[in-house]
């Protein structure tokens, strides 16, 4: 049996097409979510004004 990229590819895409997206579907979005917290929280601290 030959292997080229193309056949891994193919396979591999398969392979992709019977398990789901799974894990990698779940870390993307914890990622997401967490990147959202984060620019918000960037973006809101320079609202905050001092009371001097």
């Amino acid at each position: 049996m030959e292997h080229t990229s193309a056949a891994w590819l193919t396979e591999a895409a398969m392979a992709a097409h019977r398990q789901g997206s799974g894990d990698l579907l779940r870390v993307v979005l914890i990622v997401m979510f967490f990147g959202c917290i984060l620019t918000a929280w960037f973006l809101l601290r320079g609202y905050k004004r001092k009371d001097e």
